[in-house]
């Protein structure tokens, strides 16, 4: 019932606030108050407006209450205006007063997105966790001052809560209050989902099946199944009520590759869909258009007769889908809408899409029950076509051109689409079914596009890694950018040099590798450098000599092992510092570091295993460069060599993008134990960033994971300093080389003591 006149007046005595913006709406927000709220509510509700009204902050905050307070209250229950009103009370009492009209402007927004009291009491809380993020220390004195990110967070809220829940909002919210705390414009650029990292975190936080978890998994299946190693590259999903792109194929393109969802939720309905099974859908719809689909001219077709065109052959490329895996049926049919015929008013919309998704299910589905004549129709032919030879896409074109005539409405032109239930989200957007003969906007494919904005590097794309925050005990996500490329050669002259040069510690060496090698050993023999004397071959060669012939200088063999198993994969700190001189040798650390690594690399060779070089400098998280000497797949040759001979020290040691990206490669073999031995002779750090605490806990953190992950690592450190900070990254798995003109010697018993 609406409210009497006394009853109004009554309410009106009680509010007490003649601010005229308020009195002018005032009637209208009680009778809506009067319709879902108790008396006692709405007692609460006056005195809550009453208060802000005396605040002195105008009448924003009192009209923002009385309007949104009542639908937020029928969500989210009467009781949670205690909270709102105790914190709109602490907004008052400090800086952030101006954020007050705002938190109630969307309130009831954010309620209807979390459904409850408990979720909404979280967000309140979330909200005052960022007010607390807003004093600095300026010369000892303690300065509090209004939070630049708060009226950006309010304003995206309930957007937000769309796509991640409230407790995932409070960890994106309190990563951008801590790494921006004391960058005003970066943290609002942060709220607004500006930064790189902001997205990156928010990414973290989504609902649904992220594309990061599953990409594995299907890259192996589009290889197995289609014989494809197209690159899978992921998209941005709008986080609102923006439909979101459909995904697209870069195929017969420079650029040739599968652009899928970042994120996919589980899809409702009678048979739900999860979001794994609804990329292997969407992955296997494009791989049959990627295998079958051929593309047309679309300069001389109407955008009727391409749309229809494009359904037709959707349909055509799912039933050769069915065909070869017939178990993606129930699949691809709870993936599909199922409109009901009848639905769209062709006298008040255009009805375009929703015929033919229509039709595209009653191509999937024999027994659709859809009665309109054209399009049972059009099911006959396209059946025919498929039973028939003449069944590619070109006969698709020239059955939907017919269709197309048959089915035209004027009221296809209208500007109000009915758009309900009319999108197949497993399906593409076809842009590799079109050619274009003149030039057009039509053309603008994901590689132009992604060319013109996006400027990328030299080389291979940067592959992006996590780094740890000590601070707040959580990975900035895609920190650092890793770029990789093979190292510049040499002359491969320098380092058989180097090796003659310690031709002395080499045959000592040689008898402790005979020791480390299995058991189990092949003979390698008619060697000119060995282990021990072949004595066939060398009586041969006595008798050849005593004859007057050139006997055969190949009398020595060594043992290859048949069993060991074991992949070290050594990294080489690249550094500025590596170009010091050590006193008293005439040489740099860059040069015993060579001839070091030259001899360990020529003992690992001699015991068979399986080795990798790499070295990396970097030069801010933007550019970390990994440099690779020698491949596992390569063998310890002239061009390994030539690589090693030409390494150049410069920039910083940002160590921990280094480790997880060799980690990458070292992780990807089948040996059964797995070594990463770093040389470096300095502490992590990095020019962008000012406290080395920061780089050395993340390096910890990226030596946890190795470890987790079954990979042993060790750190060989030069710097007679390295006591004070290695062992906390590497714990006991560390050597300190105080006398760096050892280091020869010692890396390669070093390897020998790790490995025996």
């Amino acid at each position: 019932m609406a409210p009497t006149p006394e009853q109004l007046a009554a309410w009106r005595s009680h509010l007490a606030c003649a601010f005229p913006a308020v009195q002018a709406v005032f009637a209208d927000c009680m009778q809506d108050a009067a319709r879902v709220l108790s008396p006692a509510g709405m007692g609460a509700y006056l005195d809550a407006a009453r208060a802000l009204g005396k605040m002195g902050r105008g009448p924003e905050p009192v009209l923002a209450l009385l309007q949104e307070w009542p639908q937020t209250a029928q969500t989210a229950g009467e009781d949670t205006l205690e909270a709102v009103t105790a914190l709109l009370h602490t907004m008052q009492k400090s800086p952030n007063s101006g954020a007050m009209a705002p938190l109630l402007q969307t309130l009831c927004a954010v309620a209807r997105r979390l459904q409850g009291a408990d979720p909404l009491q979280h967000y309140l809380r979330i909200v005052q966790g960022v007010m607390h993020h807003t004093s600095v220390s300026i010369h000892g004195h303690h300065t509090t001052f209004a939070s630049p990110g708060l009226p950006v967070l309010l304003r995206h809220a309930p957007r937000l809560l769309g796509a991640v829940s409230v407790a995932g909002l409070g960890r994106w919210a309190d990563y951008g209050v801590r790494h921006y705390q004391h960058h005003p414009e970066h943290q609002r650029a942060y709220f607004s989902l500006d930064l790189a990292d902001s997205r990156a975190v928010l990414q973290r936080e989504r609902h649904g099946t992220l594309l990061a978890d599953v990409e594995n998994q299907l890259r192996l299946t589009l290889r197995v199944l289609w014989g494809s190693s197209a690159p899978l590259r992921a998209y941005a999903t709008s986080l609102g009520e923006t439909p979101n792109a459909a995904p697209w194929s870069t195929h017969h393109t420079a650029d040739d590759s599968i652009c899928l969802p970042d994120v996919y939720d589980t899809l409702p309905g009678a048979f739900p869909v999860s979001g794994l099974d609804r990329y292997r859908v969407a992955l296997a719809h494009l791989a049959a258009h990627r295998r079958w689909s051929q593309p047309l001219v679309a300069d001389n077709l109407s955008p009727l007769q391409r749309l229809t065109i494009e359904c037709l052959e959707d349909a055509r490329v799912d039933h050769l889908l069915l065909r070869q895996y017939p178990g993606l049926r129930p699949l691809l049919l709870a993936a599909h809408p199922q409109p009901i015929e009848g639905a769209c008013n062709p006298l008040l919309s255009s009805c375009l899409r929703h015929r033919l998704v229509m039709l595209s299910r009653a191509l999937l589905e024999p027994g659709h029950g859809y009665r309109d004549a054209a399009l049972r129709d059009c099911v006959g032919h396209f059946h025919a076509l498929l039973d028939g030879c003449e069944s590619g896409t070109a006969a698709m074109q020239i059955l939907a051109v017919q269709h197309a005539a048959r089915t035209r409405c004027q009221s296809d032109q209208l500007a109000d689409v009915f758009f309900e239930g009319t999108v197949v989200s497993y399906r593409d957007d076809n842009r590799h079914l079109w050619t274009f003969i003149e030039a057009g906007d039509e053309e603008d494919t994901f590689a132009q596009r992604r060319t013109t904005t996006e400027p990328q590097a030299p080389g291979l794309p940067p592959r992006h890694y996590p780094e740890w925050d000590a601070t707040s005990q959580s990975y900035r996500p895609d920190w650092a950018s890793v770029y990789e490329a093979v190292h510049p050669s040499g002359d491969a002259a320098v380092i058989d040099a180097l090796l003659a040069r310690h031709r002395g510690l080499a045959r000592q060496l040689e008898q402790v590798l005979d020791r480390q090698k299995p058991q189990n050993r092949v003979r390698i023999r008619h060697q000119e450098e060995g282990s021990e004397l072949d004595l066939d071959v060398a009586i041969e060669s006595l008798i050849d000599w005593r004859a007057g012939a050139v006997p055969d200088p190949r009398i020595l063999m060594h043992h290859r092992p048949d069993s060991r198993s074991i992949a070290v994969l050594v990294l080489l700190d690249l550094s500025q510092s590596l170009n010091d001189p050590v006193i008293g040798t005439g040489q740099t650390r860059l040069m015993l570091g060579q001839q070091a690594v030259a001899l360990l690399a020529w003992a690992i060779d001699r015991l068979g295993d399986q080795f990798a070089l790499a070295g990396f400098h970097s030069n801010t998280r933007h550019d970390v460069r990994y440099q690779h000497i020698k491949g596992f797949s390569e063998s310890w040759g002239v061009q390994s060599k030539a690589r090693l001979a030409a390494l150049q020290a410069r920039y910083s040691t940002r160590m921990g993008a280094a480790l997880r990206h060799a980690a990458h490669y070292l992780g990807a073999q089948t040996a059964d134990r797995k070594l990463l031995l770093l040389l470096t002779d300095g502490r992590p750090s990095d020019v962008d960033v000012p406290d080395d605490t920061t780089l050395l806990a993340d390096a910890r953190q990226a030596v946890l994971e190795l470890a987790q992950s079954g990979l042993h690592s060790h750190c060989i450190s030069l710097d007679p300093q390295a006591d004070t900070y290695v062992h906390q990254i590497f714990g006991h798995h560390a050597t300190v080389v105080d006398r760096v003109e050892q280091l020869p010697e010692r890396l390669s018993r070093l390897f020998l003591q790790l490995t025996g």
